[in-house]
């Protein structure tokens, strides 16, 4: 069978590239559907670890470069990027004539590339919707992103319903599951060793992994937040600290300032810019647990059975597995929680822990919708009132 219909991926930053990745590799290979990537975002960043290379790694074709010069972390620097963004994805859209566009998520380049895809009239289909991040100006991007979309999968049953709610027909709603938990399966981690070497460090006694964004709807939050944060690792003992980048929003130039200042005066933190999905996931299966506020805390962690430490109201509203931790900005409670996972004995929270997100298969399910639905009519949409 030749190839025949042209599904366009657009991808804006490392986080959502490694959800993706697994289903980009089989639409590689698929006889039916032609794979087109438009690579944009903080994946064009030297700042952010210019993850381009990292696509470049896994052989993927890369249609289109686009880049937006994501500088300042303010909503003027923002909203150039978008702007700028905008212009270039009408333009790769008009020349490279998809039939599909294919979206991840809720970040503002998503966003850009959903309200591109309107204006060139193109049907859109939307990966983790109907998900909720109280605490962030994501969600609103994640809602209207659905509301211009035409195919929507959705990682449980609970984020199904919400995405009909919101007036989507239901036979174009489906229930896939999570793609983190398609990318862990039978996934081949590094040894502790492997892992000490390729990221020239020595794991402690205990280790964590630190994954922390802004928190976009509170104005000027992020410093002194963050700085609870430090505080309490500042008290951890013969401990390993991992840090990642925050993601290019708003106020994250002044997390990754912390994190280098807190990694200069400590010899058992480290900085990374991008690890890849490959040291990402070793790390999460070696380490006693995750803090922050990162949505792999809630997606993927439980997979690797590990406690998340999940601070503020970022991912408030999200389905949470058992092993995940809610906590205040509250140096003291933080310390907590940090010794609670710790300890061994909790282990037994996590004995029968069933991620939320499923056991994998959804990018399967995913090209099987994608091969099959009848497009000619899906661009007209109708809002669907429930009964």
């Amino acid at each position: 069978m030749s190839k025949h219909r042209k599904i366009c991926v657009v991808t804006g930053s490392r986080a959502e590239y490694g959800l993706f990745k697994k289903l980009l590799l089989k639409l590689k290979i698929d006889s039916y559907l032609h794979l087109q990537l438009i690579v944009t975002g903080s994946h064009l960043s030297s700042k952010h670890g210019f993850t381009l290379s990292e696509i470049k790694k896994d052989l993927i074709k890369i249609d289109r470069k686009i880049d937006i010069k994501i500088s300042k972390d303010n909503s003027v620097g923002i909203g150039k990027s978008m702007s700028l963004g905008l212009t270039k994805l009408i333009q790769s859209y008009e020349s490279l004539k998809p039939d599909v566009i294919l979206l991840l998520g809720d970040r503002y380049e998503i966003l850009t590339a959903a309200i591109a895809a309107t204006l060139c009239r193109i049907p859109i289909g939307h990966i983790h919707g109907g998900e909720l991040t109280e605490g962030s100006m994501d969600d609103a991007f994640r809602h209207s992103i659905t509301k211009m979309s035409h195919l929507h999968f959705a990682a449980t049953k609970k984020y199904q319903k919400r995405i009909i709610q919101m007036g989507e027909k239901p036979k174009n709603v489906y229930f896939v599951g999570g793609l983190g938990v398609d990318n862990i399966k039978n996934y081949n981690f590094l040894s502790k060793l492997e892992l000490e070497k390729k990221l020239k460090l020595k794991f402690l006694e205990k280790s964590i992994l630190v994954t922390y964004h802004p928190e976009t709807l509170s104005k000027n939050s992020s410093k002194n937040n963050f700085k609870k944060l430090i505080h309490s690792l500042n008290k951890l003992k013969n401990t390993t600290i991992i840090f990642t980048m925050p993601n290019s929003d708003i106020e994250s130039n002044i997390i990754s300032k912390l994190i280098y200042s807190f990694v200069k005066l400590n010899k058992n933190a480290f900085f990374f810019k991008s690890l890849g999905q490959n040291l990402f996931f070793s790390c999460c299966n070696q380490v006693n647990c995750m803090i922050g506020n990162s949505s792999s805390g809630l997606l993927e962690m439980p997979s690797f059975n590990k406690f998340t430490i999940n601070l503020g109201d970022r991912q408030k509203g999200r389905i949470k597995a058992n092993s995940v931790i809610d906590c205040k900005f509250n140096t003291n409670e933080i310390f907590k929680c940090l010794n609670y996972t710790f300890k061994k004995t909790n282990n037994k929270r996590l004995k029968h822990l069933v991620n939320p997100y499923g056991n994998g298969g959804s990018s399967d399910k995913i090209i099987s919708i994608l091969r099959n639905v009848m497009l000619n009519k899906i661009i007209y949409k109708k809002f669907t009132d429930l009964n």
